[in-house]
C-alpha cells in the first residue's frame, strides 16, 4: 500500500512510540506523525517518523488542538490515533468524542480506564474474575506510619495512580520501590507524599525470583469487545537503573493456554477495545502467574509481538478501517527480542537460558526494536551506536550478575 488511506497519529516519544511507528511502516510503508513533549531519541532524526516537539503535550487543550491540527492536515484520510503513555491513553478516552469526524482510535470509556489503571479497584476485579496477584494492602496519606503489613520485608511500594504520580514533576521518584525493611518504606512513603503525588500507594508482598519470572501479555480486543490477539512474553531481563527499572531488555515469546483464558474472559466481560498489556510474575512457591498491573494500551516492549510475526498495526487497520472479523490468535511461536545488544543479554541473562537464546539467534528470529534497515541514515545509525554505548554503562553499573 505506496498511498494508504490512512495517517497514523502517535503520542509520545519514547520506544513504545518508535516500535508502533516501525509497524505501520513495515506493514504499509506511511510515515507516522508524532507528537512528543521534546526532541529525543529513539523517535527524533528518524525517517519513518514526522516528530513534532510540543511541551505541554499532555494538555487537555494542546492535546485536542494536535488532533485537530492533524486532521485538518490530512482531510482526505483517516487519522488513526494511538496514546503510547498512560496519559495520552486517558486523553484520548476521554476526549474522544469530540474529535473531528476523520480521527478514529480504539480506547474504552474514560470511566472503564480510570478503573482499570486504578491499581485498587484493578485487583478487585482479578479477584472477580479469578486471576492472581501478590499479597495487597492499599495505603492512603492519612495512615501516616500507623499501619501495620502481614508480610515480612522485602516490600514492594508503588503508585496506585501512575498518571497522578508523574504529573508530580518529580524525576527522583522510582517507578517502583523495593524496601528492605520497614524504616525503608516509611522513607519511601514520606518522599513519595512530600513530592506532592495525592493519591493511594499500593504496598504488595516481594514474590521471589529473578528477572526471568516476570511475563507480559499483550492483547488487542476490536470494537466489538471480543480478543483477537494474545501474545505472552517470557522475560529474561529487565532494566535495573533507577528509572528504568521494570523496562524490559529481553523478552522470549511463550504459550500458556490457562493464563490467557482467564485474562480473555476478564476483557471481553468488561467489553474492553484495544491493546492491553498485562505485567505479571510467576510464584514458585505456589505454581501460580500474579499479576501486577494492567495497561490500557500496547506496552513499551511492544515490538516483540510484532516481530513475533504478529504485525500490531495491522490490527488496528483491519479493524477500525477494513471491518474485518479476524480470528482469534494466541501466539505459539518462538521468538526473541531485545533492547540491548546480544553480548549483553549473555552476560546478564542465567545460563540456562542461554541455548534456547543461541537457537532463536541463528533461526533469524531475533528482532531489535531499533535495528531497523528501513530507517538507517548515517546520522541515525551513530544515534544507534551512542544509544548501544550507554546501554554497556548502564547495564554494568546497576544490573546484578546473575549467580549461574
Amino acid at each position: 500500500m505506496s498511498n494508504p488511506a490512512f495517517q497514523p497519529l502517535l503520542f509520545g516519544g519514547d520506544i513504545n512510540v518508535y516500535s508502533m511507528a516501525r509497524a505501520f511502516h513495515e506493514a504499509y510503508g506511511v510515515k507516522s506523525i508524532v507528537y512528543g513533549k521534546y526532541v529525543s531519541f529513539p523517535c527524533s532524526y528518524s525517517s519513518i517518523i514526522d516528530y513534532r516537539p510540543c511541551p505541554d503535550n499532555d494538555h487537555e487543550a494542546t492535546f485536542l488542538r494536535s488532533v485537530c491540527t492533524v486532521a485538518q492536515e490530512h482531510p482526505d484520510k483517516t487519522i488513526l490515533l494511538v496514546g503510547c503513555g498512560d496519559n495520552y491513553v486517558k486523553l484520548a478516552a476521554h476526549l474522544k468524542p469530540q474529535f473531528p469526524d476523520n480521527v478514529r482510535c480504539n480506547y474504552i470509556s474514560g470511566a472503564l480506564m480510570d478503573q482499570l489503571t486504578d491499581k485498587e479497584q484493578f485487583y478487585a476485579l482479578c479477584d472477580r474474575y479469578g486471576i492472581d496477584h501478590p499479597a495487597t494492602v492499599v495505603y492512603r496519606p492519612e495512615m501516616g506510619h500507623d499501619f501495620t503489613l502481614p508480610w515480612a520485608p522485602p516490600y514492594i511500594a508503588k503508585p496506585s495512580d501512575g498518571v497522578a504520580y508523574w504529573a508530580t514533576g518529580h524525576s527522583e521518584l522510582k517507578k517502583v520501590y523495593i524496601c528492605q525493611s520497614r524504616q525503608e518504606l516509611l522513607e519511601a512513603l514520606d518522599e513519595v507524599y512530600a513530592a506532592g503525588y495525592p493519591g493511594s500507594m499500593i504496598l504488595q508482598e516481594f514474590i521471589p525470583g529473578d528477572d526471568t519470572y516476570m511475563r507480559v501479555l499483550t492483547n488487542y480486543s476490536d470494537t466489538a469487545g471480543k480478543v483477537k490477539l494474545m501474545c505472552l512474553g517470557h522475560v529474561l531481563l529487565e532494566e535495573h537503573s533507577p528509572h528504568g527499572i521494570g523496562n524490559h531488555a529481553v523478552i522470549i515469546t511463550e504459550y500458556d493456554q490457562d493464563l490467557c483464558r482467564r485474562v480473555q474472559v476478564m476483557l471481553e466481560d468488561l467489553g474492553y477495545v484495544g491493546f492491553s498489556n498485562l505485567d505479571i510474575k510467576y510464584d514458585s512457591r505456589d505454581g501460580k502467574y500474579k499479576a501486577f498491573e494492567i495497561n490500557c494500551r500496547q506496552g513499551r516492549s511492544n515490538y516483540y509481538v510484532t516481530g513475533s510475526g504478529h504485525n500490531i498495526a495491522r490490527y488496528l487497520v483491519e479493524d477500525l478501517l477494513e471491518h474485518k472479523d479476524l480470528p482469534l490468535t494466541v501466539v505459539q511461536d518462538r521468538t526473541i527480542w531485545r533492547m540491548i545488544p546480544r553480548r549483553l543479554a549473555y552476560t546478564f541473562i542465567p545460563k540456562a537460558y542461554h541455548s534456547q537464546m543461541k537457537a532463536l539467534f541463528r533461526r533469524g528470529t531475533d528482532h531489535h526494536s531499533m535495528e531497523y534497515a528501513g530507517d538507517y541514515t548515517p546520522h541515525r545509525l551513530l544515534r544507534i551506536l551512542k544509544n548501544h554505548i550507554g546501554t554497556y554503562v548502564r547495564f554494568y553499573k546497576y544490573t546484578p550478575k546473575p549467580n549461574k
